[in-house]
């Protein structure tokens, strides 16, 4: 397995650094998505904006109130994983 070189830091709410970003998915002053070697973060705040963004190293910087960090988990891992579930449950 490949190391993925994926790291977040938050400095005081309002400075917000990340590595190993494929793409900026969307983004608006109270939501950003970010496509991370580790899955889409979500980035949820008021009044932020992309101060840097560097796709050549992966590397993106906003400023603004960062209130919510979230990994959305891919829908199609999802469906898989259910499915599975639901397998496992039928064929006891």
């Amino acid at each position: 397995m490949p190391e993925l070189r994926h790291e977040l830091t938050l400095t005081g709410r309002s400075r917000f650094l990340a590595t190993g970003v494929l793409q900026v998915v969307s983004f608006d002053d109270g939501e950003i998505l970010l496509e991370t070697e580790m899955g889409t973060l979500v980035v949820r705040g008021e009044e932020m904006h992309i101060t840097r963004l560097d796709l050549t190293a992966g590397e993106v910087a906003i400023q603004g109130s960062v209130a919510a960090l979230e990994y959305r988990e891919q829908r199609s891992k999802k469906i898989k994983e259910k499915g599975k579930n639901i397998l496992d449950r039928l064929l006891k």
